[in-house]
């Protein structure tokens, strides 16, 4: 299980998102991936760690040359113009990505004909031909039994994708050799697959049979060659995973990078590409001498009141229009509070306004508004001097202190809404403290009590905002400047100082504002 201690020495951690196809424009889906990647990057930073945090675009395949026939330009045009979106969508969530890749790139190209040239060396890759299914929406091969006939007689795979026959030359990957092997890697590696229900899948698919790939194409142009073999090209899976130890400096597997940062520590996925990271994925590099990643985690889908978004049904939520809408920090929190991560969920306009109201304007924002006023006006807007702390500031103190250890193992899990309700438990031990202390009675009759508590709830802002910091930067950096927290004082080292009392404090303004419907505010 991920440790829930402290790392030691020079700790490492190197994270990705899938690469993204670019054949459309980036939704909400892609941001959702992307930003439990940014918050686990970020937390990893702060926990003292050496992160290289990794997303990009999968610019190759069938679909892509046709979506560049659809468009009217050359497939290079086309992936120029799309790679270029989800960079923008990186810069307007504020992700925190260490590199972009694009598997148009040259190294990237490098990369995959070295690791074909590998798998060839090593015997796992040979020459035949190929007759089956193949649905181009998913760019994947089906066997029969997994499509459905539809009335019309057209096959449909499991994703909802036309599957169409295909004929022609093509090379294969002896990935039925390998059943055996994966399956005593799954069960040396439990933590491997996750969450707990998709390792599951994984090894019912494998214990059920694995027939050998097809990793080349004949029938289209717009990919990467087959090394001395031209006629070919590379199976798009095959090229686009090579992304992950591209980026780190394969096939220089000596190189600083590659000794430092692989195996990944975690590639993240969507649920409808877990086969391809759990099964080719890590045959591929054990057939090749590389060690494979540490974790993939299948996240589920966003359901938009109860519906998977597409573009046929017009429901797809682009993150430009949340933003927009409600702001970014808020929708940060919200897209990894409101569904349990791994599993499907629901959400809407209403919990979102829900969970701005009530979770960040009415218990956190409201929280430190109180308090940092009462400091403004009663305290000389300093932070105030305590007194000897009584068993519940101890009680209060002591439960923000316990946050750490519980978030870098539920982190550590890819929990994001299990580390978000610790946080926001001891948001509401502390907004119950307020109330209990009343340090507006005590103004009047005991003010070095109330000084007390108001540096009690002060210091607790601060362990709070920093820990909270990974999931909105902007806001927390904002709370962390009215606490007068110096920026190099901002890590989860500096969890262990403390306020220093006399020090004076800006005039406070609210960090959460509520939201209020258009038509309401005229």
């Amino acid at each position: 299980m991920p440790s829930d201690e402290a790392p030691s020495g020079e700790a490492r951690y190197y994270i990705t998102t899938p690469i993204y196809y670019v054949n459309d424009r980036p939704h909400i889906g892609h941001a959702y991936s992307t930003l439990a990647c940014d918050v686990l990057a970020r937390f990893m930073r702060l926990d003292g760690r050496r992160v290289f945090f990794l997303t990009g675009t999968d610019e190759h395949g069938q679909k892509v040359e046709k979506s560049a026939q659809s468009a009217g330009v050359d497939p290079q045009t086309f992936t120029d113009q799309v790679s270029e979106n989800f960079r923008e969508l990186a810069s307007l969530m504020g992700f925190s990505n260490d590199d972009f890749i694009r598997t148009t790139e040259r190294r990237h190209r490098e990369s995959a004909q070295a690791l074909w040239h590998a798998l060839a060396d090593a015997g796992e890759i040979y020459l035949g031909s190929y007759s089956g299914w193949y649905a181009v929406r998913d760019e994947a091969f089906y066997g029969e039994d997994e499509l459905t006939r539809t009335e019309g007689g057209r096959m449909v795979a499991p994703s909802g994708a036309e599957a169409e026959w295909v004929e022609e030359p093509s090379y294969f990957f002896r990935l039925s050799a390998w059943q055996d092997r994966l399956l005593a890697f799954y069960e040396a590696n439990p933590d491997f697959i996750g969450p707990d229900s998709r390792r599951n899948e994984v090894v019912s698919f494998v214990k059920g049979g694995l027939r050998d790939l097809s990793v080349s194409r004949t029938t289209f142009k717009w990919g990467i060659p087959v090394p001395d073999d031209p006629d070919h090209i590379m199976y798009v899976w095959l090229d686009a995973l090579t992304n992950y130890i591209t980026a780190v400096g394969y096939p220089q597997t000596d190189s600083e990078a590659f000794r430092t940062f692989w195996p990944a520590d975690l590639h993240m996925v969507g649920k409808d590409i877990l086969r391809f990271h759990a099964v080719y994925w890590p045959a591929f590099l054990m057939a090749a001498g590389i060690e494979p990643p540490r974790r993939v985690f299948a996240h589920g889908w966003l359901l938009n009141r109860g519906e998977k978004m597409s573009k046929s049904l017009g429901n797809v939520l682009r993150p430009s229009d949340l933003i927009e809408k409600y702001g970014l920090d808020p929708v940060r929190y919200y897209l990894l509070r409101e569904v349990p991560f791994g599993a499907d969920g629901y959400i809407s306009h209403e919990s979102m306004v829900h969970r701005i109201n009530g979770d960040l304007s009415n218990d956190f924002g409201n929280l430190a508004q109180r308090f940092l006023s009462m400091i403004q006006k009663n305290c000389g807007a300093k932070v105030p001097q305590p007194g000897e702390l009584s068993a519940e500031d101890m009680a209060l103190l002591d439960a923000a202190d316990a946050l750490l250890p519980k978030l870098r193992q539920e982190l550590g899990q890819q929990a994001f809404h299990r580390g978000l309700e610790a946080i926001w438990s001891v948001i509401g031990d502390a907004n119950r403290y307020v109330d209990e202390q009343a340090p507006w009675a005590l103004r009047k009759t005991d003010p070095d009590r109330m000084a007390t508590v108001l540096y009690v709830l002060a210091e607790t802002l601060r362990r709070l905002a920093l820990l909270v910091q990974p999931v909105m930067p902007d806001a927390m950096s904002r709370m962390l400047d009215q606490l007068s927290v110096p920026a190099d004082q901002r890590g989860f080292g500096d969890l262990d100082k403390t306020l220093t009392p006399g020090t004076e404090l800006p005039k406070p303004e609210g960090v959460f504002p509520r939201y209020v419907e258009p038509e309401a505010a005229q």
